[in-house]
């Protein structure tokens, strides 16, 4: 269940910064120079509005999906290819179970400045309260608070993070955690369906996972035209499942070199491909469901499918007059798994686009930086071509 002995994540961590709640409590108009994002990342006017192109990004039935229904895996196939993000509804995560999760969020961001600082990040750790990827006192700040933990398997938590001034904490987090575990495994099963492999093929390859969250705190800011709630960044895992705020929106996505709004639907699912799955599987020719995949074993490589499923930059806006709550939810690969491509998948028509890295010297060169869209990625494994 954890230990107070726990030494730390070994992920990597992160400098600390004032609470943006708190900023904002103490004087809603005040906006320090270090929030305020250059020109070229600032939201603009567009980019603050739901616009028609949010409609399309996909919504799959899940519990069609988790039945085989061929129409769905078909739009699973097809979501993963062309936008990398998907919402799901009829997911089976009973209401109850999301409602007292965003309800124990809220709950500890209610909590006054002394009582969060129990759980800030210690110097050795990325876990806890505070702010993610801040590298260096120079860079420009999110205009977010966060709390992260690393929830599954239980016996590598670290209990000192976990909020129990908040009697209903832990529980919630125990029921969200095992409801969003199996949703996040029968994606990637489903996923493996469509390579021509049984269910369990991509687990195998991939080992046990760990699972971590994310919850965030957006406070409302007075020029939302100027700050990022979160920079545009990719996920260093095999897919990420996300809670919106119902309400308010927020996410956007990288589609087509346009920023695209998700807009909230109650009680769905945002799922994201992660880096993971872009350097994971190549295919070898075989026909799944009338869909022309190549499948070549399950192994560590290039791109899912030569580049058909890839992980998309997102980043969220703020609120001028509300404040605003979501909760990611990660799944990881085991530490020590090596990522990128073997020599038996590669040859001329499939050129090796990657290196090899362990996963955890990934995971934290990821964590260990800001938020540079999917730089990290192209700078730790992407194999620079002789032209360029």
């Amino acid at each position: 269940m954890g230990s107070e002995e726990y030494k730390g994540s070994d992920w990597g961590k992160s400098l600390p910064v004032p609470s943006v709640q708190e900023l904002v409590r103490n004087d809603p108009r005040l906006l320090p120079q270090r929030y305020i994002q250059l020109h070229t990342d600032r939201p603009v006017a567009p980019d603050m509005a739901m616009t028609p192109s949010s409609s399309d990004i996909p919504i799959l039935d899940f519990a069609l999906l988790a039945k085989g229904d061929q129409d769905e895996t078909r739009k699973l196939d097809l979501a993963c290819k062309e936008w990398g993000f998907f919402q799901i509804i009829n997911h089976g995560v009973p209401e109850e179970v999301l409602l007292k999760m965003k309800a124990a969020i809220a709950e500890f961001f209610e909590l006054p400045l002394e009582e969060k600082n129990k759980y800030v990040q210690a110097g050795n750790d990325f876990q806890g309260y505070g702010q993610g990827y801040v590298a260096s006192e120079e860079q420009k700040l999110d205009w977010c608070d966060v709390l992260f933990l690393i929830t599954l398997p239980h016996e590598i938590r670290n209990l000192k993070y976990w909020a129990d001034t908040i009697p209903s904490f832990k529980d919630a987090i125990e029921r969200y955690s095992k409801e969003a575990q199996k949703v996040a495994e029968e994606i990637c099963a489903n996923i493996s369906l469509l390579m021509g492999m049984d269910k369990d093929g991509l687990q195998r390859s991939y080992g046990n996972t760990k699972q971590a969250m994310r919850m965030n705190y957006y406070p409302p800011c007075s020029r939302p035209d100027l700050v990022l709630g979160i920079n545009r960044h990719s996920d260093p895992d095999i897919i990420t499942l996300l809670l919106q705020d119902d309400e308010i929106p927020g996410l956007q996505i990288k589609h087509k070199d346009e920023w695209i709004p998700v807009k909230p639907i109650r009680n769905a699912i945002v799922v994201n491909v992660g880096d993971v799955m872009e350097v994971l599987v190549q295919f070898n020719s075989i026909d799944v469901l009338g869909l022309n995949l190549v499948y070549h074993s399950v192994l560590f490589v290039q791109i899912l499918s030569n580049g058909m499923y890839k992980s998309i930059e997102h980043r969220a806006i703020t609120d001028e007059s509300k404040a605003r709550l979501s909760l990611a939810t990660f799944m990881f690969p085991y530490d020590e798994l090596e990522i990128g491509p073997m020599e038996c998948a590669v040859d001329d028509h499939r050129p090796r686009m990657y290196g090899n890295m362990k996963y955890l010297d990934y995971l934290r060169y990821t964590l260990g930086r800001k938020m540079e869209g999917k730089a990290h990625l192209d700078n730790t494994l992407k194999i620079k071509s002789s032209s360029s």
